[in-house]
């Protein structure tokens, strides 16, 4: 176990050996083994935006094996997917990388401007598919937030149990919320903050803009002159707000974009101290060679940040 590994196990105080244990394979798995950072290939995107818009991209990625592979192959610390997608690889592909069963999901053939996930897999399937931790998706600003934040305290009750690790993608959406207001890096930071209220072991956000939603909290940004003018320090307040950095904090690659944004992007957020990304869209909409290309690139820089 290297330094790194052990100081942040040493931050989740209350946990028990085998959600230890699980936390420690994704930390030493993969081209960032032992560097306390992440790189964590998601594809709930088809559930999430349909198969042609996920897939058509890179046909290859119809095929769920595809996304096992490319998350071996790249040297990712973990791979994350709804419950059929990891019942069509897991046997074949059982103890190769820890798996992430992600456990709510919504689908775009029906939107509201107060979203709310149905859960769609449970506790016992990550267990019975050999994974390492469960993934849940939260929206803060939602009028049914509440609702989320009362099934996320179950089902990671559950969890904890049993020894997986608990991975929470806190995406502020709502009614109350406008559409810049969704990255705006006072709400980023509340999400970050809501979600280790909540007993997240990873925190998954997305990287924050300059824009300051609430008043409230805009005159206290100006009043403490706390710095968010560049990526790196929005990204430094936000993995500040979750319990002065003692959670990891991971942060979303977002929609696709072009080679040179994406390492752009990452540079910042490394230059933060992002624990890592989580990368869908930007690695397996490429061509496999392409992808693995910008993935590894993406894991060289977050080894080389301090």
């Amino acid at each position: 176990m290297s330094k790194r590994t052990d100081e942040i196990l040493g931050w989740y105080e209350s946990d028990n050996p085998g959600v230890l244990k699980n936390l420690r394979w994704m930390m030493d798995t993969g081209a960032l083994a032992g560097t306390g950072k992440f790189v964590i290939l998601p594809v709930d995107q088809g559930f999430e935006h349909g198969p042609a818009r996920s897939f058509a991209k890179n046909a290859p990625g119809y095929d769920p094996h595809y996304h096992f592979e490319l998350a071996i192959e790249s040297g990712c610390n973990a791979y994350a997917a709804p419950l059929g997608f990891l019942e069509a690889g897991a046997r074949k592909y059982a103890g190769r990388i820890p798996l992430i069963l992600k456990l709510n999901n919504s689908d775009s053939l029906y939107s509201s401007p107060d979203p709310k996930p149905a859960v769609t897999g449970s506790v016992k399937d990550a267990l019975r598919l050999g994974c390492a931790a469960i993934g849940f998706t939260i929206y803060p600003g939602s009028n049914q937030r509440d609702a989320m934040y009362m099934e996320l305290r179950k089902i990671s009750e559950e969890a904890k149990e049993a020894g997986l690790v608990v991975v929470v993608w806190s995406y502020p959406r709502g009614s109350s919320l406008s559409k810049k207001g969704e990255t705006a890096i006072d709400v980023a930071a509340y999400a970050a903050q809501i979600a280790a209220q909540l007993g997240a072991h990873i925190i998954k956000v997305k990287p924050a803009t300059e824009h300051l939603e609430q008043d409230a909290a805009k005159k206290v940004y100006e009043s403490e002159k706390i710095a968010i003018g560049t990526l790196a320090e929005r990204t430094r307040h936000v993995v500040q707000a979750a319990f002065g950095g003692r959670r990891i904090v991971i942060f979303s690659g977002g929609e696709a974009k072009g080679t040179d944004e994406v390492l752009a992007e990452i540079k910042g957020l490394a230059d933060g101290g992002s624990f890592g990304s989580i990368m869908g869209r930007n690695a397996f909409q490429r061509p496999k060679a392409d992808a693995l290309k910008l993935l590894k690139s993406v894991q060289d820089i977050y080894r080389a940040a301090k």
